[in-house]
């Protein structure tokens, strides 16, 4: 009877796997899909693939009251954009189970965790040139989120299967262009490091906006 049972719940960890290992050949270069497997085999997380959201592309989430905790990314990202986010984000996962809850949550250790994680696919096999440059780059010194890295951002953009010709990042913008964000009309003014100085039409306030944004080049009505 033992026997029965353990052979049982040996089937259903294999499908599990299977489905997990399945997801990552869907999402993430091929050649970087066992790793990505892996790292979860190891330490095992809830993991979720969802729908698009506007403000993140992944996050992990940390409940006290729960043994296993929670990875989830956007399943509309590129497949080089999706590895970096599930590297960052299970990065936030080790951190926070070997250093505890009082770190920063893009601090020292966090940075350590990433660029521990990410170095075995930090190569051509798995990224290429356009992309491999910039992350490495950016991986000396990794920040809160790659969008917040213009060269790196505009890398992984040219590997977007969706990218609309209209569609364009803000830092791309001749000062004194028109453009929509969120379905609100703006005039770009002058770029201040990382942030744009611009004018919302109907209201005439001013606001400063990331220069990552992706933004939709318009006419001035």
């Amino acid at each position: 009877m033992w026997d029965f049972f353990f052979a049982l719940f040996y089937i259903h960890a294999m499908d599990r796997d299977l489905k997990f290992l399945e997801a990552f050949r869907k999402h993430v270069p091929t050649t970087a899909a066992e790793y990505c497997f892996q790292l979860w085999k190891e330490f095992p997380f809830n993991f979720y693939i969802t729908k698009t959201r506007q403000t993140k592309l992944g996050d992990f989430r940390f409940r006290r009251d729960q043994k296993i905790q929670t990875i989830t990314i956007n399943h509309d990202l590129n497949p080089y954009q999706f590895l970096i986010t599930y590297v960052h984000e299970v990065a936030h996962h080790r951190a926070f189970d070997k250093f505890g809850l009082n770190i920063k949550p893009h601090g020292r250790e966090w940075k350590t965790q990433f660029q521990s994680l990410i170095s075995p696919i930090l190569n051509e096999e798995v990224f290429p040139k356009e992309i491999l440059i910039p992350l490495k780059r950016h991986m000396a010194n990794p920040k809160a989120s790659s969008g917040a890295d213009l060269f790196l951002s505009k890398s992984l953009k040219k590997f977007e299967n969706n990218t609309s010709l209209e569609i364009s990042l803000l830092a791309d913008l001749t000062p004194g262009s028109f453009f929509e964000l969120q379905g609100r009309a703006f005039q770009k003014e002058l770029t201040r490091r990382t942030r744009v100085l611009c004018q919302e039409l109907k209201t005439g306030r001013k606001y400063l906006i990331s220069a990552h944004a992706e933004v939709k080049k318009i006419e001035k009505s």
